[in-house]
């Protein structure tokens, strides 16, 4: 299997303050080689401050690694799917929190004339850019930067996605709280959506609620999953991890278990969709044009 760095970008400097920022990002690539692939892409960690999100990702790596080695239906979606999966897209902001535990954004230096730092980098996207639910006071926690896509972050992931999304069959972003699978805007996954939902109660009875983000959460603008789907991507969903509101971003340690637990279960069911969907097509596709050509064969011979 391959389980290797794929990058590491952006600028990577020797210390972290208000003029010299640190960002790094780095994304695991998973999958066995070969020809023709299709590819799910997930990250987490892009809200510093939603710790259950990175401890997520990094459950999700370990367990489709160990399933691999024995079940056959992992081995075959990673013979024909690259995961790529980021555990910590905001790594700057991560690093901030050793000092203060709430913080959303990264660490880029605000606009001219502004003394606090940081972007809301999930409102810094080119999906309906600065129009709704976001405060362009930089010291705000969802400022959305100076202008669409002008955080290195946000380049990277549209730059690296957007030139592949073509093979992207999911694109799953990770996030706390609120127990929610937010979908595109206007784009019908639901059935999809409450099916994941169903497959996460199943593990530990935690109910998560399906729709859009205005319908069940807030109007927002500049989202990655929004942005996904406007590049043609199938299957493009937030998740909204534990818990409703009791502890918030600071998870208790008790619960993080169960709640990567759950939702490794609704992440499976969506790409286990979404792989039938397109191999199973496919090959549908290929056993119609082959019994196409050997039924005009049998009739090339009979009128002959």
């Amino acid at each position: 299997f391959i389980y290797k760095t794929h990058f590491q970008c952006f600028k990577e400097l020797e210390k972290l303050n208000s003029d010299n920022v640190q960002i790094q990002a780095l994304f695991t690539r998973i999958g066995v080689p070969g020809p023709n692939k299709k590819i799910i892409w997930m990250d987490c960690g892009i809200h510093a401050r939603e710790w259950i999100a990175p401890a997520f990702c990094q459950y999700f790596v370990k367990t489709i690694l160990e399933k691999s080695k024995t079940d056959t239906k992992m081995q075959k979606m990673m013979k024909d799917m690259d995961f790529y999966v980021t555990t910590v897209l905001n790594v700057d902001g991560y690093i901030l929190l050793s000092q203060t535990r709430l913080w959303r954004k990264n660490r880029s230096p605000g606009p001219a004339g502004c003394s606090c730092l940081g972007t809301d980098l999930n409102r810094n996207f080119y999906s309906n850019w600065g129009t709704v639910g976001v405060n362009f006071s930089c010291c705000s926690q969802t400022f959305p930067g100076k202008s669409p896509v002008s955080e290195p972050e946000a380049q990277a992931v549209t730059q690296f996605v957007g030139n592949i999304s073509k093979d992207v069959l999911a694109f799953l972003t990770i996030h706390s709280y609120g127990q929610l699978l937010l979908i595109p805007y206007g784009h019908p996954q639901m059935e999809v959506g409450l099916a994941a939902a169903e497959a996460i109660k199943k593990v530990h009875g935690m109910d998560y609620k399906v729709g859009t983000s205005p319908t069940i959460l807030y109007a927002n603008s500049g989202s990655s999953r929004d942005w996904a789907r406007l590049q043609g991507i199938p299957y493009c969903f937030t998740f909204e991890l534990r818990d409703d509101g009791t502890h918030g971003f600071e998870l208790p340690p008790d619960q993080i278990r169960p709640a990567v637990e759950e939702a490794y279960s609704g992440a499976l069911h969506i790409i286990t969709h979404a792989h039938d969907k397109a191999f199973n097509r496919a090959t549908a596709a290929g056993a119609a044009t082959l019994w196409a050509t050997v039924l005009a064969a049998v009739v090339t011979k009979w009128f002959a």
